[in-house]
């Protein structure tokens, strides 16, 4: 029996030693913001990691109503707590939906990426999308933000991560804004795909 704990905990120790992080730093779209958390799109990711990548382990950073200036200033603490071989940022949609330039939301999300890659982590970009309460003009710059920095930074991105939920109401909540607990597997299919190549 002795023996038999002891080659235990050496396995236990040796799948802590080796496994690899995971950090999603976003707003109230990865927070689960009106359900419930383990029926949110990252818990059904950590889901699929733990069939297809059970070395891996996601640390879920994100705030509700955060916004790129909130996950700049976050992601040092997130960096050195967790050192991630990976960061998924989703960040930007609040930004937008208080009409912020969109030069100082690529911005944030620039430095955001650049402090990860310097950290030694991979980035994947999601992207998102807000109604057009601003025009087509600031929506299209809003947009192309996402686009554009993957090609700048090297970076892979998932387009709008809300593209087959957003417009399906049996998958959104009454605000209009956030998905239900019916949508998030579909955003959890749409960023998985992206992901899984990032781990090899």
């Amino acid at each position: 029996m002795t023996r038999f704990l002891f080659a235990v905990i050496i396995s236990l120790m040796s799948m802590t030693v080796t496994a690899k992080s995971i950090v999603v730093l976003g707003d109230s779209i990865s927070a689960g913001y009106g359900i419930e958390v383990s029926k949110g799109w990252v818990a059904l990711l950590q889901e699929k990691l733990n069939e297809k990548a059970p070395d891996h382990v996601i640390h879920n950073e994100s705030i509700s109503g955060d916004t790129t200036a909130g996950g700049l200033a976050r992601i040092d603490r997130a960096l050195t707590v967790h050192k991630p071989d990976i960061v998924i940022i989703e960040l930007g949609a609040n930004d937008g939906l208080r009409g912020l330039p969109p030069t100082l939301i690529k911005s944030n999300l620039a430095e955001i990426a650049h402090r990860a890659k310097l950290a030694g982590a991979k980035v994947l970009l999601l992207s998102m999308k807000i109604p057009p309460n601003y025009g087509k003009r600031y929506t299209d710059l809003f947009y192309n933000i996402y686009p554009q920095l993957a090609t700048e930074l090297g970076v892979p991105y998932v387009p709008f991560i809300m593209e087959d939920v957003a417009l399906t109401k049996d998958m959104m909540q009454q605000d209009g804004l956030h998905p239900n607990a019916n949508g998030q597997p579909v955003i959890a299919d749409k960023v998985s795909r992206q992901l899984m190549p990032l781990l090899k």
